[in-house]
């Protein structure tokens, strides 16, 4: 557990590689839980809560370093959608990182000898709209609007005091000038990681045009991509650390096809724990897995980078 005495998460990824968790909704879902609605795993932050300890104290003792909270989709918009009230919906922002916290709590007690990080989740607005545009962008909102939708749920997570934040699955490079000028002054470290398809965005800009801004904002730690496929991370992440000069986080999924008609996963699993020596050597120094991965698999991460050194 992170402590006044144990290394920022800068710090240590300025010395090294560390370990990110998997996907939280499979683990879940793996748990008995149900997430089939517009709220995702943000749900149960509200009615299963110990539930969404569980699933990162798992990730945790399989071997992560880093938890990802569970507010990708809670936003004050989708959380009014379904009664909750502005006060409440704060406090479960809150209380994601809270969770978190306490999963770390346990791991050490569990005899965890590491520094355990929490990192805040902040998904892109297409996910409040709960219709698949979080991997297409372009809502027709402008960096303005868009930074108007981010910055009060940010500014909870950040009062949390998580270690970062993490500004995931981004599709649209808008969206992610939007997000960097949210974060300035906040007093926090964050990340930036969008989601891609080949060189480009979601929403099809070159990754050079949506990476560059990262580069001259002190509060970033690490640029990188999520929620894409395995065979995209090496490419995306050397243009990542040549564009911006940071560390690079990578958290692909397992390389399936979600159907959003049938809804359901298709396809093989491409990610392997094999695959971290090139994303290493691609300038990968944040490392874990998105959706279909899970702690067998953070497992095996955890396994490569103490192998490599």
């Amino acid at each position: 557990m992170t402590s006044d005495t144990s290394p920022g998460l800068a710090d240590a990824l300025a010395d090294g590689t560390v370990v990110l968790d998997g996907g939280l909704s499979n683990q879940l879902e793996s748990a008995g839980h149900d997430l089939g609605d517009e709220l995702w795993s943000a749900r149960l932050l509200a009615e299963r809560p110990e539930a969404v300890t569980e699933a990162h104290l798992r990730y945790y003792l399989a071997g992560a370093s880093v938890a990802i909270t569970a507010s990708y989709q809670a936003t004050f918009e989708g959380f009014a959608r379904r009664g909750t009230g502005h006060d409440e919906t704060a406090r479960l922002l809150a209380l994601s990182v809270d969770l978190a916290r306490e999963a770390a709590r346990r791991a050490a007690d569990a005899g965890a000898d590491r520094p355990l990080w929490v990192a805040a989740s902040v998904g892109p607005y297409g996910a409040m709209l709960a219709d698949g545009s979080e991997y297409r962008g372009r809502y027709g909102l402008g960096v303005d609007e868009l930074e108007r939708f981010h910055r009060p749920r940010i500014e909870v997570l950040a009062a949390a005091e998580p270690d970062v934040l993490a500004l995931e699955t981004v599709p649209d490079a808008d969206e992610g000038a939007a997000l960097l000028r949210a974060v300035r002054g906040l007093g926090v470290p964050a990340w930036l990681s969008y989601s891609v398809d080949g060189l480009r965005t979601r929403a099809g800009q070159p990754l050079e045009e949506a990476f560059a801004p990262a580069a001259a904002v002190d509060e970033v730690i690490a640029v990188g991509v999520n929620c894409c496929a395995p065979r995209d991370v090496a490419p995306a992440a050397e243009i990542a650390a040549r564009v911006t000069g940071k560390p690079v986080v990578v958290y692909p999924n397992s390389g399936e096809t979600w159907d959003a008609r049938a809804r359901a996963w298709t396809g093989r699993t491409t990610f392997s724990a094999e695959q971290v020596r090139t994303w290493r050597r691609a300038g990968a120094r944040l490392i874990g897995g998105c959706c279909r991965v899970g702690p067998d698999a953070i497992t095996g991460i955890a396994a490569a980078v103490r192998e490599l050194g």
